[in-house]
């Protein structure tokens, strides 16, 4: 007789703690797990890595950022409060999972969504429409309320125990701690993560929506690397805040964008993402009003990545707050 094959799960973790739980819920009936988490200019895959290593388990990173960039141009199931399309995300997220587990020899994939933990995309409706978007709404599991959700394929066929799953719905967090204390599985943020959920950066990224050629991987990381401005003749600015904002523009800026710095000692970093000659102008402006050490409305040396200098007040706080998005 053959050794019996185990079990083999596909899960998504963004790190939080849902979908640890979800993972460890399955590992205790004694399923392969294996995590992935997707990384994009809108949320990273390090604290999913982070998860996968505390429960000792095999881990994947998919990079979604072409995928979400056009799912933005058109969410077929429209944007959240924000610009967020979780819907059609989430029905992203587990088309690539499903893939995956096809791929490698996998009998369901799951998640640590738990229903009515958020009113939008976590209701009933929700969840089966991102389960039938995916396209493996068969083989889709929610361990944490699969007593409340209809059966699935690797339950009816008994590769899943579902007497051993769980029935949590709603906001509280109570029954997750107790597992979480339970598996001694260290406290995580209940949820979030995501730049589309937060109104600041949808703000910033409407500016792109509008034009969709600005669209693009390089500028949704850079409008989230300083603060942003609208500038003459729908020129878009960005200009850092910290060192570690310098060097975030100085890396993503593109060849075309053009850099504007203190020429003499250090100060903001400024990239000019679209705008002609009176954009650059105003942009260069933006960044003299931020160096520190110079009197307001004395005028400072600035050098663009082409070479020129141009010269601008410092100090002019009524600039930037008519212009700041």
């Amino acid at each position: 007789m053959g050794v019996e094959q185990k079990v083999k799960a596909f899960g998504a973790c963004s790190g939080r703690m849902d979908g640890l739980l979800a993972a460890a819920l399955l590992r205790e009936q004694g399923i392969s797990v294996e995590l992935v988490t997707f990384s994009s200019p809108f949320f990273s895959a390090g604290s999913g890595r982070d998860s996968a290593v505390e429960l000792g388990v095999p881990w994947h990173e998919i990079d979604i950022t072409e995928d979400m960039i056009e799912l933005l141009r058109d969410p077929p199931s429209g944007f959240g409060k924000n610009c967020n399309p979780c819907i059609d995300c989430h029905a992203l997220m587990f088309r690539k999972l499903g893939d995956l587990a096809s791929e490698r020899g996998g009998d369901l994939i799951f998640s640590g969504e738990v229903l009515g933990q958020r009113p939008m995309s976590q209701n009933r409706g929700s969840l089966n429409r991102v389960s039938r978007l995916s396209g493996y709404r068969d083989i889709l599991l929610r361990p944490l309320s699969a007593k409340l959700l209809p059966e699935t394929v690797p339950e009816q066929e008994g590769l899943v125990d579902r007497e051993k799953l769980l029935d949590i719905s709603g906001r509280g967090r109570k029954r997750q701690a107790e597992l979480a204390e339970r598996w001694g599985l260290r406290k995580r943020q209940a949820g979030g993560g995501c730049l589309l959920t937060d109104p600041i950066y949808s703000n910033r990224l409407r500016l792109l929506l509008e034009r969709p050629e600005l669209l693009t991987p390089g500028n949704c990381r850079l409008i989230a690397s300083g603060r942003v401005f609208r500038l003459p003749g729908e020129g878009i600015g960005v200009v850092g805040r910290s060192r570690s904002d310098n060097e975030a523009i100085r890396r993503l800026a593109s060849g075309n964008q053009e850099l504007v710095e203190l020429r003499d000692g250090a100060g903001p970093l400024g990239v000019l993402l679209t705008g002609g000659e009176d954009a650059l102008t105003t942009l260069c402006s933006l960044v003299a009003s931020y160096v520190r050490g110079i009197p307001s409305g004395e005028a400072c040396t600035l050098r663009t990545r082409g070479g020129r200098n141009l010269k601008a007040p410092a100090g002019s706080e009524k600039l930037r707050d008519s212009l700041i998005v």
